[in-house]
C-alpha cells in the first residue's frame, strides 16, 4: 500500500480514481486531480511547501516532485507525463507536456503548454520554456518546434494511455 502521510496540519487530497503503486510516497499538502497515476517509488513531498497536481497526470518510476520553502511551490497541470528518474522541483508544469525520463526542472522555471522536454535535459531554475517546442541538453536549449503529430503522439497519446496501465493494476 501507497505511504500517504500528513505533515503538521497538512493532509493530501487524492481523488479516489488516482492510482498509487504501492511503494509511491505522497506527503503533506498535496492534492491530486483525477485519472492521474503514481509508479513505483515515485515521490510527492508537499511537507515544506504546496505541490498541485491536475487531472490524467502520470508520475512514473522513481520520479520525485518536490517545491522549496517558502519560496517555491510546485504545480503540474492536466494530462502531463513525468518521465522515470525526473526530477520536478518548485516549477510549474501547465496542461499537456511531457518531462522526458532523467528530466529535472529546477525552482522558479516554467514550462508551457504543448512543450516537450527530453530525456536528461536540465532546466534551471527560473528559465521560462516557450511553448510547441522541444529542449534538450545540459542546460535545456529548444531546439525544434513539434508537429501536430508529435504533439499527439508524445503528449496526448501518453497521457491517455496511463489511466489505462493503471487499470490493468486495479484488483
Amino acid at each position: 500500500m501507497a505511504i500517504i502521510r500528513k505533515i503538521g496540519d497538512h493532509q493530501p487530497r487524492i481523488s479516489p480514481t488516482v492510482f498509487l503503486a504501492e511503494t509511491a510516497v505522497v506527503t503533506g499538502q498535496v492534492s491530486i486531480g483525477p485519472y492521474s497515476s503514481l509508479w513505483y517509488n515515485a515521490v510527492v513531498r508537499g511537507d515544506v511547501n504546496r505541490v498541485e497536481i491536475g487531472e490524467k497526470v502520470n508520475i512514473q518510476d522513481n520520479a520525485t516532485v518536490h517545491c522549496t520553502y517558502e519560496k517555491f511551490s510546485t504545480t503540474i497541470g492536466d494530462r502531463v507525463s513525468i518521465g522515470h528518474n525526473a526530477i520536478v522541483h518548485g516549477c510549474t508544469l501547465e496542461s499537456d507536456v511531457l518531462i522526458g525520463i532523467g528530466a529535472i526542472i529546477l525552482d522558479g522555471a516554467v514550462v508551457p503548454s504543448h512543450t516537450v522536454v527530453a530525456a536528461g535535459a536540465l532546466v534551471p531554475g527560473g528559465m521560462v520554456l516557450e511553448s510547441g517546442y522541444l529542449y534538450m541538453g545540459v542546460p535545456a536549449k529548444k531546439i525544434k518546434p513539434l508537429t501536430e503529430e508529435q504533439l499527439e503522439f508524445f503528449i496526448r497519446r501518453t497521457a491517455d494511455n496511463y489511466p489505462r496501465y493503471a487499470s490493468w493494476y486495479k484488483e
